[in-house]
């Protein structure tokens, strides 16, 4: 039982992990900020308005040490929810373990370590034998716009990349390699389809024993078993009167405990409020407490399976692995998932329009958001904060100055020669890093500077869009008539409409501004989308080069009061003069702030209708250039 927590500096959420644990948690869920996630350290650009928002700040091995204060690391299962810094971050948790005296073989836990989802879904890119290495991470897939067909497709051709790879660098002895299978870990999404969620699992299980035994040769029935911890679906949680999402998260925790043969090893609830910003203590506790009411006041865990022998249920099943399999056969003739990201990033863009598509026109029921809308205020976001806990903004401030302390502080000639050490073996295929990276962790390098070591090694990857090659998915009347307006406007501009969608800062959070960009695609604008993680001066640049007509900035972290502002002033500097609309995780009491710094139009998951946004911004264009716009 976990809660997925972490905030402001290690301090601060090494007070929360040991409250949580004294509440009945039983494992920790490690969230970093997005620096960390990416490889920054505090006080770099691309980090400002990021630190400790999204998660804690972790910058080198003395933040590691005061995160796990008092927590016995030979006791406790740690899940560490990183992909790009993934080895970096063990590396930490490694280092702090021998320095406290614990055995390397007593620690236990997992890093997500799933580059490949990232590139798909989230942007943010051994002596420890009870340590799972790597996460396969379908969760992601699922809020990117997956189907279950897709979801279970996607993750299980990730792990084949992986085990292939892995298997054909031929350093694993053929009898040992059913260790290496028997270490894979996934880490699945639950939503609000109670009953297709549960059979998906059990689709995955049987999927992931064929391929041990047909494709790997594991005999062991162990060693085949469908691993699996699980977050229950943030998407489906609405900003729209978010008391609705106590009972999805309710039904979504039983889709993946009630049948014992398919239960998740381990689980994490969101909070109610998730949709609506950070959770507070106090939120995550009710989480917690949900978990414990199923596990331990209901018969939840006292039944066989209830579902063997159900024909519903094996149906199901049957239709899940067919589809998978044929989906998985797709992406083998694009050369496997390392080469089909492409096509299977449009893929997911072209589902998630879809599903957007349905909830947009009422086909796809949302309580409380475009059905059931009428409501008495809630009393659950009634205080001045707005329901949710809101980042000091000297925590940023602090943090700089602490890892600027840390370096001028450390051995540098030591930290330099960890540093060239590790650039040195990653020029060569047949080295294994972790070592070395344990090392720089030891001499005390930091998060940014081991990063940066590897980037100038290997590149920096910017993954595909899925924009360009996503099918048009809706077309009905309101859109045709979007088209005229956009043809209209057009027309009197002397050239198309056109819109620069840009993400500031390190939110790799995509889905929202990839749905936007595919609309006014759709609509006739022209559109320029550079994908995630810019600078200011860069969108301002882009906005320059292209000549666009309107400025859409999407930002989900909760850094849009630092990161908005600054586009805006970076705009004015370059000397474009356009309306600026956003859309991300914004409280409400946010919105008239951005308003005064200069955004035109503030949009919420609340919002919706994509339509109606599109709407809007033909007629600011409109406005903004003295033309005219038929509704």
């Amino acid at each position: 039982m976990r809660t997925y927590s972490g905030h402001s500096n290690a301090k601060k959420s090494n007070e929360l992990y040991r409250t949580n644990l004294a509440k009945g948690q039983t494992g920790l869920s490690i969230a970093f900020d997005l620096p960390t996630q990416t490889g920054y350290d505090a006080d770099h650009e691309l980090a400002r308005g990021e630190v400790g928002k999204v998660g804690v700040s972790v910058a080198h091995k003395g933040d590691m040490h005061t995160l796990l204060d008092g927590i016995p690391l030979g006791e406790m299962n740690t899940s560490m929810t990183i992909n790009a810094t993934a080895m970096w971050l063990l590396s930490l948790y490694i280092a702090t373990g021998d320095e406290n005296g614990v055995d390397q073989a007593e620690l236990s836990g997992t890093t997500q370590n799933d580059i490949l989802k990232e590139y798909l879904s989230r942007g943010t890119y051994n002596n420890v034998p009870k340590w799972n290495p790597i996460n396969i991470c379908s969760y992601h897939l699922q809020e990117a716009g997956a189907t279950p067909v897709q979801e279970i497709a996607y993750a299980m051709s990730n792990a084949i990349a992986v085990l292939d790879a892995v298997r054909d660098r031929g350093e694993v002895p053929e009898d040992e390699f059913h260790k290496v299978f028997g270490r894979i870990s996934f880490f699945v999404n639950a939503g609000i389809r109670f009953i297709e969620e549960h059979a998906k699992l059990r689709a995955m299980g049987r999927i992931w024993d064929e391929l041990g035994r047909d494709r790997y040769g594991v005999t062991d029935e162990k060693m085949r078993r469908f691993r699996y911890g699980v977050q229950v679906n943030s998407l489906g949680l609405t900003e729209s009167q978010p008391e609705n999402n106590l009972q999805r998260i309710v039904l979504e925790a039983l889709a993946v405990t009630i049948g014992r043969d398919a239960r998740a090893r381990a689980l994490q609830l969101p909070a109610w409020n998730e949709a609506l910003g950070l959770p507070r203590p106090w939120d995550q506790q009710w989480a917690l407490r949900i978990q414990q009411v199923l596990a331990f006041e209901t018969d939840l865990l006292d039944y066989p399976d209830i579902f063997e022998g159900s024909k519903v249920m094996d149906g199901l099943v049957d239709e899940l692995v067919q589809g998978a399999k044929a989906e998985m056969a797709v992406v083998e003739e694009h050369g496997g998932a390392v080469n089909a990201v492409p096509y299977m990033k449009a893929a997911l863009v072209e589902s998630n329009s879809r599903r957007l598509g349905r909830i947009e026109s009422g086909e796809q029921i949302v309580v409380g958001q475009n059905k059931f809308a009428s409501t008495e205020e809630s009393p659950l976001t009634a205080d001045a904060e707005g329901g949710i806990m809101t980042i000091d903004p000297e925590v940023e401030r602090e943090l700089i100055d602490e890892v600027r302390k840390w370096r001028s502080e450390r051995d540098q000639a030591a930290v330099d020669e960890a540093l060239a050490a590790l650039a040195d073996a990653a020029r060569d295929d047949s080295i294994n890093l972790m070592p070395l990276s344990i090392a720089a962790a030891k001499a005390g390098a930091t998060t940014g500077e081991w990063s940066a070591t590897l980037r100038d090694v290997f590149g920096e990857y910017r993954a595909p869009t899925g924009i360009g090659d996503a099918a048009v998915t809706v077309d009905d009347v309101v859109l045709a008539g979007l088209r005229e307006r956009v043809e209209q406007v057009s027309d009197q501009l002397g050239r198309r409409i056109k819109i620069l969608i840009g993400k500031p800062g390190l939110d790799g959070h995509s889905n929202g501004s990839e749905q936007i960009s595919v609309r006014a695609r759709d609509c006739g604008m022209d559109v320029v989308y550079d994908g995630i993680r810019l600078t200011p001066a860069q969108i301002a640049n882009s906005a320059v080069q292209e000549g666009v007509h309107v400025v859409g900035l999407s930002i989900l972290s909760g850094s849009h009061m630092e990161l908005i502002p600054n586009v805006i002033e970076a705009l004015r500097e370059a000397g474009v003069d356009v309306p600026v609309v956003c859309g991300g995780i914004i409280p409400e009491a946010d919105a008239p702030k951005l308003i005064e710094a200069g955004v035109a139009r503030v949009y919420t998951p609340k919002d919706f209708e994509l339509n109606r946004i599109m709407g809007d911004i033909i007629d600011l264009v409109a406005a903004k250039a003295g033309a005219t716009a038929v509704a």
